[in-house]
């Protein structure tokens, strides 16, 4: 009786479970209806309910990580898509679906039977590019971004619904394992914050940023937002004495408006920590106030633009190298905003966006601001011509046959987070360009031919070379000559994404000639001494020959710079030493210094059972096991994560590493989490620049700290004096991160001491 009883409660409990969650994706959908009902859109609620429905009953008992049921995922893109984005009833039902035809029997015909052939297209485009054909080969994450963009080009919504699937993920990584997470996170600081920020996306590509951040840098996040809470009563206290005398001018010119506080974001803080090398309190321009006014005549809105410009500017004096005018010359993602800098009465500067409701829905929801809907078929029809140019900037790219997908990525991801400014050619026309052009970028943006062909530029009537860098508002005429060729060195110095895919374009085709002349003379070379062309010969050869990779290794061959010989021959048939493979990784290692004591010991190798969800644990017995590349040198302390390399050894980097940031967003299966295990045993060399007033003493007082009061031992220390000011560096040796921290706090102590600075 007792088991039975048992049995119904546990049968009760779980009806009760599936109601409520029942309930649950009812009431999200709901909300989804009723926020899209809000929206200026033509209604169309049988078409949404009908796809969610079809959904619901496709994703049926499939969980997420978290547990929710499934289909909670495509609400929530969807709800992103209707309410944070402004998009209609097709991106809605194509949100709806994004997943059904990859993860379910349901095929694309399917969908388009049912739906239509452009909700059908939109998910065929989200599904070739959710990875899934890949698995676990390298730089999927690259391709799956080439096909992303080729996608953009039928019908943007594709790429506007991945980064709405990304938002969501992103909101929910908790639920990941931390190698997981450092992937995802690591992509998405590398291609989809830059590439809403493109499209004008800014309130959504700043929480992509701090939820990356958040899972990077837990700490680090952790700490500024207890600092900014912290600080929020100053701030507001600030912001109502800075906003009062505004307010009455703004009232007394009888302008419709409203004035809000905007905070910088926990990422873009942290950011210019690092880039500037500045403590959180170090920081001015935490605080920056919006006006948002409605223009009385809609055709006037610049003028009143302008109106409170010159109001506010009798109220407090401006910055006079600190005036953006985004109102004449707007973004290339649509951007418009008046930005000034003004000097507080309470002596800190301030800075103020000024700018119309249009321009502040521009600015909050993009593009999708500006999109007008067709009374048929519900087309979008985009007006912008900034985006259609980038958009065939990128379509010229992808046209090359086949770019090394991460070289392919750096490339994009030039245009992706350039600023701008604005040149003008010899006929007087504007052109917009990213900051730090050179004349060569001009030349390429106008026609391939004046780039490929360019010898140098006349600036503001003055000669110029190729590599020369524009500022805003210089005039420019480019001058070639037939007999110019493209240059391998162009590529080091121009910015733009087109000038340097088709110089890279143009070099490949050359180079490809030189690389199959070498596999010829490799392959001759191979079959005189009976060995066959393997990838493993391949692999010892570019060792032998400091080759970065295979087709580096048949350029030299082809351009005779490596001539084969006994010597290659000798070492290819060799068996590897232990001691050759120690070697060959030691000089990577940051640590090894005479007060560490290291074995020789083999690397650790990845082998099949290996569980990449486990941390890499960093101990002092393991360390020496690890490759420690030069692109970071962390030290224990440092947030850090490990990356299995192409010879299954394990690489272990900053997480904020550059190198790092390339390996998350193109070989995310490779990602491990790491952890430091170490116990104040082994010396770390660090290096910390300094710069103040120079002063008799300094040099004293600066080692007194280090060597007495901190009782270090200074490995090597520089300080050059000029006109009153010196700069020093000081390399040193510690145990770990909170060991710098501190005794970086105690050299902010000494007197005339301005700047300190860790170098990586």
């Amino acid at each position: 009786m007792d088991d039975q009883n048992l049995k119904n409660g546990n049968d009760a409990n779980a009806i009760s479970k599936e109601a409520a969650e029942e309930k649950m994706v009812d009431d999200a959908f709901l909300h989804l209806l009723d926020t899209y009902q809000a929206s200026r859109h033509r209604k169309k609620i049988d078409i949404i309910t009908k796809a969610f429905n079809f959904a619901r009953q496709a994703h049926k008992g499939v969980r997420r990580l978290s547990g929710e049921p499934y289909i909670m995922h495509p609400i929530a893109v969807a709800q992103i898509a209707c309410e944070e984005m402004g998009l209609g009833s097709t991106s809605i039902c194509s949100a709806l679906l994004h997943d059904v035809v990859e993860d379910t029997d349901y095929t694309v015909e399917d969908i388009e039977n049912i739906f239509g052939s452009k909700i059908a297209q939109i998910v065929d485009g989200l599904t070739k590019i959710s990875g899934g054909i890949f698995g676990e080969h390298a730089s999927a994450q690259a391709e799956n971004f080439k096909k992303l963009l080729l996608m953009m080009s039928d019908d943007i919504r594709v790429i506007l619904i991945k980064i709405c699937d990304r938002l969501h993920n992103m909101r929910t990584l908790a639920s990941q394992p931390p190698n997981k997470q450092y992937k995802i996170a690591g992509e998405t600081l590398y291609i989809y914050a830059p590439l809403a920020n493109r499209l004008g996306l800014n309130k959504i590509k700043t929480e992509l940023e701090d939820l990356s951040f958040k899972y990077e840098h837990p700490e680090e996040y952790a700490s500024i937002e207890k600092k900014l809470a912290s600080t929020q009563a100053s701030r507001d206290t600030l912001f109502n004495l800075f906003t009062t005398p505004i307010r009455k001018a703004l009232d007394d010119m009888g302008i419709k408006y409203e004035i809000k506080a905007r905070v910088k974001s926990p990422y873009s803080i942290w950011n210019k920590m690092q880039n500037k090398h500045v403590s959180f309190e170090e920081i001015y321009d935490i605080l920056a106030v919006r006006i948002i006014y409605t223009p009385k005549v809609r055709s006037e809105e610049i003028n009143e633009c302008f109106q409170i410009y010159v109001a506010i500017n009798k109220i407090y004096k401006s910055h006079p190298d600190r005036l953006r005018d985004w109102i004449n010359h707007p973004k290339a993602n649509g951007y418009q905003a008046l930005h000034v800098t003004l000097m507080s009465k309470q002596g800190k500067w301030i800075e103020v966006q000024i700018r119309s409701d249009r321009m502040d829905e521009v600015a909050e929801q993009g593009f999708a601001a500006h999109w007008k809907y067709k009374e048929g078929d519900n087309e979008i029809i985009d007006d912008d011509s900034e985006l259609n140019n980038w958009l065939s900037t990128i379509k010229e790219i992808l046209d090359d046959p086949q770019p090394d997908a991460m070289d392919f990525l750096d490339t994009i991801k030039l245009s992706l987070f350039a600023s701008e400014i604005f040149v003008f050619t010899p006929k007087g026309e504007i052109k917009t360009m990213p900051t730090g052009s050179t004349a060569l970028d001009f030349a390429f943006s106008i026609h391939t031919y004046l780039g490929s062909h360019c010898i140098g530029a006349k600036v503001n009537h003055k000669l110029v070379p190729v590599s020369h860098k524009l500022q805003s508002g210089d005039q420019v005429e480019v001058l070639t000559s037939k007999s110019q060729t493209v240059q391998p060195t162009w590529v080091n110095f121009v910015s733009t994404a087109k000038a340097k895919g088709k110089i890279q374009s143009i070099l490949r085709r050359a180079s490809r000639d030189i690389q199959k002349k070498g596999e010829d003379i490799l392959k001759q070379w191979l079959d005189d001494n009976s060995m066959e062309m393997t990838s493993t010969i391949v692999n010892k050869l570019c060792d032998l020959h400091e080759a970065e990779k295979p087709d580096d290794l048949l350029q030299k061959i082809g351009e005779r710079t490596i001539i084969l010989g006994e010597k290659d021959l000798e070492e290819l048939k060799e068996k590897p030493r232990k001691k050759d493979i120690y070697n060959g990784w030691r000089r990577f290692v940051p640590f090894l210094g005479t007060e560490n004591k290291l074995k020789e010991k083999a690397l650790f190798i990845v082998g099949k059972g290996f569980n990449k969800k486990k941390p890499v644990i960093i101990s002092e017995d393991t360390i020496d096991t690890y490759l420690f590349p030069e692109c970071c040198h962390p030290i224990p302390g440092d947030d850090v994560l490990g990356y299995i390399d192409n010879k299954n050894r394990i690489e272990i980097h900053k997480r904020e590493c550059k190198v790092a940031a390339k390996l998350k967003s193109g070989y995310g299966n490779r990602i491990l989490d790491a952890k430091w295990d170490m116990h104040g045993k082994m010396f770390f060399d660090a290096t910390i620049e300094i710069r103040g007033i120079d002063r008799k003493g300094m040099l004293y007082d600066v080692s007194e700290v280090l060597s007495k009061k901190l009782d270090l031992n200074i490995h090597k220390i520089t300080i050059s004096s000029e006109e009153g000011i010196f700069d020093g560096s000081i390399e040193l040796r510690v145990h770990n991160r909170d060991e710098m921290k501190t005794i970086m706090n105690k050299l902010k102590k000494v007197d005339g001491l301005k700047e300190i600075q860790q170098i990586m």
